[in-house]
């Protein structure tokens, strides 16, 4: 099971600030032991909303809406993707975040990802070819 641990913005996420080299260090640790338990995809902070988009449909056509936004508490400042036996283990994992983010007042989100076998019959056998195809021509281009 994946699940994509989401990091909620705040002040200082949306004002640019970068982390403190002390915990730049403790989430290296974090993600090193996410590492050696063979439970890491991936990781990344984002940039605060500024220098960002949303981009919004009506009737199918697009606006495009330029950053910063107003809301950070519906705001995302970074993500971490793990994969585990269950919600269970996810959330335990989750639970060792780095105490120092935020001088711990840090709001992490936990979400289950969508796998294919959640689509039900509608995710044909001939679309989820298609998918691996182009899950494949993506890999073989990194």
């Amino acid at each position: 099971m994946r699940f994509m641990i989401l990091r909620r913005a705040d002040r200082n996420t949306e004002s640019g600030a970068m982390p403190s080299t002390a915990l730049i260090a403790e989430m290296m640790k974090y993600n090193e032991e996410l590492v050696k338990a063979g439970v890491l995809v991936t990781g990344d902070g984002l940039h605060p909303s500024s220098k960002g988009a949303r981009i919004k449909f009506s009737k199918g056509k697009p606006t495009v809406i330029d950053g910063p936004f107003a809301e950070t508490q519906e705001l995302i400042a970074g993500f971490t993707m793990i994969e585990t036996k269950s919600r269970e283990e996810a959330i335990e994992w989750v639970k060792r975040w780095p105490a120092l983010d935020a001088d711990g007042e840090v709001e992490l989100e936990l979400r289950q990802v969508i796998g294919a076998s959640d689509f039900g019959p509608e995710f044909t056998p001939e679309l989820q070819e298609q998918e691996q195809r182009l899950r494949a021509r993506s890999a073989a281009k990194k």
